[in-house]
């Protein structure tokens, strides 16, 4: 019999609510989270009930402006703007460095808040911190050969970003933003992490950073987060449909803007033999149950090395450990390792329980089905937001594993007879961030990996968003706008030389830097 589980000591959703009133008793309210515009917290907005994707328990939901509020609230941003871009570049690069010993102090406040609301393993979550902090502190030590010509924009940078990376992706875009010199606005993920980012926000804010947060629907708050005319730069994080009609708005206004979109990250096996590698790697490729822009959910599979491909494949999912991100046997015993634990939300568990009844229905093929007995969950608990992972042997086109990113831990794979198949496989979804190829002839790999449509693409190892000056974006639709990463993401939101043209993808230019 598997061991009676308890919730690891100290950790528990009201603990971590009750250090977030201690540290930052500005921005919490005994039963919701503030909105922060014109340089003050506000009780303003509907917070609307929310449920943590780990078991159920109530956590505190998004306090839902409307259209006129949100509009106020970009004016003031507007009015801080102006102010802070004549800040001195070396009291700007004080007051963030100031926010990131902060971050760093409540490192481990933030990534608990991280686990109860977006549902990240311990791990992951720490990991998410760190990234964002040690991320900043490279810029923060480079800024001045950066910004050497550059001037801040007219207007603040408005950023919407998804909710699986409220650290690693949107509190290091806001303070790169502000070191720039401008102004930031930030709308809080509908589905988590709202009192991590408020948390990360008021120690901003304590250090005189001007950054704006508030939260609502897309649709109410699109006019002024989007449309505005003293918003200076979009930056968007999410799917294709919602970036679509972003990116829409922004060409017609033309806008500065950075759309970072969905797209089918692949990985390729053609003329390949390493099967070890492979076999250690795949259980990575799981990590946060492949809630990543980054994910790799696709297989693209020489027909002949399918056998050797599942002797390697089969063992390595098998190993992967999921379930409740704080269960321990003993209340002191250390976090457990787990390389996901729910996603995001039960709706959007039924959604991949149903894509993947429907693909075996139409004729995929399921070879690989975890079951929860096989996670670590405590008695009783809710566990309608988790999914065991699941692989399926080549998907219908009629669904949407076959096109799309599934955002969960569903890997498919389909097999290939040609180089022409292989290629036409990996480019399912008209462009992506990141692609694999595993073979063993780098010839073949220089070869093929220039007619991969995505921005950045493996030798056998998989890619990432990265950090530092490694550059990131992505090909066809699922990027538009200006590239990021290194000096890139400075330029994205600086104004340069007249007439300058931005690495990127544009409605009137294409320019493509070479990733490292």
């Amino acid at each position: 019999m598997p061991p009676t589980l308890t919730l690891k000591s100290g950790t528990a959703w009201a603990d971590a609510w009750q250090r977030c009133l201690t540290v930052a008793p500005e921005a919490f309210r005994d039963d919701r989270v503030l909105n922060l515009w014109n340089a003050a917290w506000q009780a303003d907005g509907r917070a609307l009930p929310a449920v943590s994707p780990v078991d159920g328990t109530p956590v505190a939901g998004p306090p839902r402006l409307d259209r006129a509020t949100a509009r106020q609230a970009v004016r003031a941003a507007l009015d801080q703007h102006r102010a802070w871009r004549h800040v001195p570049l070396p009291e700007r690069r004080a007051r963030v460095a100031a926010t990131l010993d902060a971050l760093a102090e409540h490192r481990d406040l933030l990534a608990l808040l991280l686990v109860w609301e977006i549902g990240k393993p311990w791990r992951l979550a720490r990991a998410d911190v760190d990234r964002a902090v040690d991320g900043v502190r490279w810029y923060v030590d480079g800024i001045d050969t950066m910004l050497d010509g550059r001037t801040p924009l007219d207007g603040p940078v408005s950023n919407i970003a998804s909710w699986n990376y409220p650290m690693s992706v949107l509190v290091h875009a806001l303070l790169v933003q502000a070191l720039a010199g401008n102004a930031v606005v930030a709308k809080t993920p509908t589905d988590g992490g709202v009192a991590c980012l408020t948390l990360a926000t008021a120690l901003a804010a304590r250090e005189g950073v001007p950054v704006t947060l508030v939260s609502g629907s897309g649709g109410e708050l699109s006019g002024a987060l989007v449309r505005a005319p003293e918003i200076g730069c979009v930056s968007f994080v999410g799917g294709r449909d919602t970036g679509a009609a972003v990116a829409t708005a922004v060409a017609d206004l033309g806008k500065r803007h950075i759309l970072e979109q969905e797209g089918l990250n692949t990985w390729g096996v053609w003329n390949f033999s390493d099967w070890d590698t492979l076999g250690a790697t795949i259980p990575k490729l799981f990590d946060y149950g492949k809630q990543r822009c980054t994910a790799y959910p696709r297989f693209v599979v020489q027909r002949s090395l399918f056998d050797a491909f599942l002797a390697a494949y089969l063992p390595a999912v098998r190993t992967l450990r999921t379930g409740h991100p704080l269960a321990v046997e003993h209340p002191d015993d250390p976090y457990p390792a787990l390389d996901f634990g729910p996603v995001i939300n039960a709706a959007k568990a039924k959604e991949l329980h149903d894509q993947v009844a429907e693909a075996i229905d139409r004729g995929a093929v399921p070879l690989h089905r975890g079951t929860p007995a096989d996670a670590r969950f405590l008695p009783g608990q809710d566990t309608s937001a988790y999914v065991q992972p699941v692989t399926l042997l080549s998907p219908p086109r009629s669904s949407p594993l076959h096109h799309a990113e599934p955002f969960g831990p569903v890997d498919t794979i389909v097999l290939v007879d040609t180089e022409a198949e292989l290629l036409a496989a990996m480019n399912a979804s008209n462009g992506a961030l990141v692609a694999t190829l595993s073979t063993d002839e780098r010839a073949t790999f220089d070869r093929l990996a220039p007619h991969v449509r995505a921005f950045k693409i493996g030798h056998g190892v998989p890619r990432s968003r990265g950090d530092r000056d490694e550059l990131f974006g992505g090909f066809g639709a699922s990027w538009r706008g200006a590239f990021v990463g290194g000096d890139l993401l400075v330029r994205a939101v600086t104004r340069g030389p007249a007439g300058e043209k931005l690495p990127g993808n544009f409605p009137d230019h294409q320019l493509v830097p070479r990733p490292t």
